[in-house]
């Protein structure tokens, strides 16, 4: 199984691979950096057409190259109040090579409201950089893992959205709008 994934984050990267190990013995994951065509902080709805637009742009491009893959794979993390408090979260999309697009989320953390405005003017990875005195959080473990004390990476968070998506590829019949 051939899958190309929208990021050249490291950290994304290997929460697709650990996303996809559990459902298949065999892959090979690329990646390819393509714009999400939303702002570099993506608030509420954008989080979600980041995701799909990386998907459909890494699509083009691999039809622009003649470059055949099963899976294509994008994610987007970004702010959002629409639960009434502000959390982080991450939206994956996944599209087969027919087509078959599925979208799931990882958990969310709080985002305090003294921070809002100013990761809304630049973004989450610059902010939490600032507070814990580090150095491209984003591209690492990312802030996740100075806020749960090591416990949870964004590896794990990746992982999770992407574990999300698949289970739609893989459960056909829940997805089967004939069988339901």
């Amino acid at each position: 199984m051939k899958a190309l994934i929208a990021t050249k984050n490291p950290g994304k990267i290997e929460g697709a691979k650990e996303a996809l190990k559990n459902y298949f013995d065999d892959f090979d994951i690329i990646d390819i950096s393509v714009s999400s065509d939303v702002s570099d902080q993506p608030v509420n709805d954008e989080i979600y057409e980041g995701a799909r637009n990386r998907v459909n742009n890494l699509m083009n491009y691999a039809l622009e190259n003649e470059i055949d893959a099963d899976y294509f794979l994008g994610i987007e993390s970004g702010i959002t109040n629409l639960l009434g408090k502000w959390v982080n979260i991450n939206i994956a999309v996944i599209k087969d090579k027919n087509g078959y697009e599925s979208w799931g989320t990882s958990p969310a953390f709080p985002v305090p409201d003294k921070y809002v405005d100013e990761i809304v003017s630049t973004e989450l990875g610059k902010v939490m950089d600032k507070i814990f005195e580090q150095n491209d959080l984003r591209s690492g473990k990312g802030g996740i893992s100075f806020i749960t004390n090591g416990i949870v990476s964004r590896v794990d968070l990746t992982k999770t959205a992407f574990i999300m998506a698949l289970s739609q590829h893989i459960n056909k019949i829940w997805n089967d709008k004939n069988t339901l």
